[in-house]
Order: C-alpha cells, then structure tokens, then sequence
C-alpha cells in the first residue's frame, strides 16, 4: 500500500502601508504571543484569493475583493497543532489596507496588532518559518 501524506493549504497575506507592514499577535496556540500575518486555512471549494478577503474579514473586519490580492509565493510549513504536525504549502499574497478600513480584531483568534517599519522587522519573532522565509524574499524586492 501507497501512503500519500497531502499538504494542507493556508494564506497569509501581506497588508503595507507607508513602510511599514500589519502583523497580528497570536491569541491562541500554535505560537501564543508571536507575531504573524492575516490568513489561514483554505476551506473546500475556496480559491486561495477567496481565503484571503474571508480570513481579513473574520480577523481584522476588513472588506477586501478578492480580486485585489496579488500572489506573491509559497512556502512549505510543519504546522504543530495538539500535538500533531500538519504539513501545509503557505501562499502568501499582498495587497493594500482600504483608506476607509477600521480594524475590528476577532480577540479569540488575535490579541492585537501592530505595523513594523520594513527596517526594523524581526524575522525571529515571526511565529511561523514558512513566513520568516517569504518575509525574507519580500523584504529583499524593496529598496
């Protein structure tokens, strides 16, 4: 027999605004107090663009189209959740935070946000290595 372990897929979805990028804190395990960006898993029959405006929505309360995310890359991730690993393929997205956004955090989910200057981001407080990683070819694209 022929055992196919098949990944999960997630977003996370970069958010800039004048130099600065939105992270979230994380309110609950994996990763409790970490810094991470808007996203989660795909649900069945969802596009990836589709997660992304429902998970900004559910999180932040910010209304965004789909069509208005731009792909940026993957990156392959070990999601450790009670105690179990999923693998999961993360693909990440950027768009621009609406001028009339209000952010609304869902506080079961997120503890708070904040938005760090590109020059002073940490990749080693960024909760998840998948995103350390895209964080890191991003930051590279800008001057």
């Amino acid at each position: 027999m022929i055992f196919y372990q098949n990944i999960a897929t997630a977003v996370a979805v970069i958010i800039e605004k004048d130099s600065k990028i939105l992270f979230t804190v994380r309110n609950q395990e994996p990763q409790q107090g970490k810094l991470d960006l808007p996203g989660g898993f795909t649900d069945p029959e969802e596009t990836a663009e589709e997660t992304c405006s429902r998970e900004l929505k559910e999180e932040l309360n910010i209304q965004i189209s789909p069509s208005q995310f731009t792909y940026f890359g993957s990156q392959p991730n070990n999601y450790q959740y009670r105690g179990l690993t999923y693998k999961t393929e993360d693909l990440v997205f950027v768009t621009k935070l609406p001028d009339s956004a209000v952010i609304q955090l869902e506080e079961t989910e997120i503890k708070a946000v904040k938005w760090i200057e590109l020059s002073n981001i940490d990749l080693s407080e960024i909760a998840f290595h998948s995103l350390q990683e895209a964080l890191k070819l991003y930051l590279k694209t800008k001057p």
